[in-house]
């Protein structure tokens, strides 16, 4: 508790200033309070929160959240600040962890000293986790289900039943396919986020992996009839980029193509350097686009959350985990670059990332980057 003000007039108007400077003092929202619950002071971030008319006027007008008003009024006679965490305050609707603490005497009364730690985020991030946790639980638990089904199944009734065995069999093999794809990309989606903070290093030319993902995905698209349409422009500047993970992004987005564009319809590759303008640096930016359904607008903001699915059911027959946009964003994000979605019902879509381009001080060889 603060060392009560002292009686005499002129060392109260002392120490009433010296609180007043220290709630100016605090970044996150502050405020003095006298005994008769006015405000007396606000520091900038208060009245940002709360509005400019908020200094002099009585807390309980200003502040009508029960949570807040009830530590308020047991603060004066409590042996240590009282500290709440509560929703719903500002503008915003924010939570905060809000704390009242004895300032000392003001007449008859005691005035207070309140604080509101913005928590908004953290709280955001702990909803995600637990999101994150339920849904993977939920996602590993549909394949092991119908694996330990198959399983009794072919141990009892179908134990002698030969066309019945190898049905189930590869029933379960596809189910293990997809749990195993869904663990690589949980694990990938954790090795990311780990080195999100760690921008790569390494110079790259983009269009040989460009090229090195049409290879790999040519068989399916050969059995789907499709085609892969590569426009690289001339004399496209390297990238600061890291390449596994590059060629990670490039193989998810030309899978996605294949699996949601129209059979026999080609898939586009464009690589371009983009001048941003405005002082901001130059990009190069990769574009791939298809030809299908495309997808309704109301969908487009929530395609880079984890295990957000338009169609749930197609997805999951096609072999997605629900990750693939979110593990793109996160890769993009790490390489300081950006990432768009656009699409036209019943046209298409067209995704594009960019990445910065590497500096004039390096030049790409077959075993790395050296300096020149």
């Amino acid at each position: 508790m603060s060392r009560p003000i002292p009686s005499n007039s002129a060392d109260r108007s002392d120490a009433a200033t010296r609180a007043l400077v220290g709630v100016d003092a605090i970044g996150d929202p502050a405020l003095l309070v006298g005994g008769d619950l006015r405000v007396i002071s606000a520091n900038a971030a208060a009245r940002g929160l709360f509005g400019e008319r908020i200094v002099a006027d009585d807390l309980r007008l200003v502040l009508r959240h029960p949570a807040v008003l009830d530590a308020v009024r047991a603060a004066p006679s409590a042996a240590a600040p009282i500290e709440r965490e509560v929703t719903g305050l500002g503008n915003n609707n924010g939570a905060f962890r809000v704390r009242v603490a004895q300032a000392g005497v003001d007449g008859p009364g005691v005035r207070l000293f309140l604080t509101f730690v913005d928590i908004t985020q953290a709280r955001l991030t702990e909803r995600m986790r637990v999101d994150f946790i339920a849904n993977a639980s939920h996602e590993l638990r549909t394949p092991v289900t119908t694996l330990l089904g198959f399983i009794e199944t072919l141990q009892g009734p179908a134990a002698e039943d030969e066309p019945a065995r190898r049905r189930f069999l590869d029933i379960m093999g596809r189910e293990a396919a997809r749990m195993s794809r869904l663990i690589d990309d949980l694990l990938s989606l954790s090795r990311i986020e780990l080195d999100k903070h760690l921008r790569p290093q390494t110079a790259l030319d983009v269009a040989p992996l460009i090229a090195d993902v049409g290879r790999t995905l040519a068989m399916r698209l050969e059995a789907d009839q499709r085609r892969l349409v590569i426009h690289v422009a001339d004399g496209l500047p390297a990238v600061i980029a890291d390449r596994d993970q590059v060629l990670q992004v490039l193989h998810n987005l030309v899978s996605n193509a294949l699996k949601y564009g129209r059979t026999g319809t080609a898939i586009t590759v464009d690589a371009q350097r983009v001048d941003a303008g405005g002082g901001r640096e130059a990009m190069v930016r990769v574009t791939v686009g298809d030809r299908g359904e495309g997808i309704a607008p109301e969908h487009l903001p929530r395609l880079t959350e984890r295990f957000y699915r338009i169609d749930t059911s197609r997805s999951r027959s096609m072999g997605g985990t629900g990750l693939g946009l979110a593990i793109v964003k996160h890769i993009i994000e790490r390489h300081r670059g950006g990432f768009e979605i656009v699409s036209r019902p019943g046209e298409g879509s067209e995704v594009s990332f960019t990445l910065p381009l590497a500096s004039t001080e390096l030049t790409i060889t077959k075993v790395g980057v050296t300096k020149v």
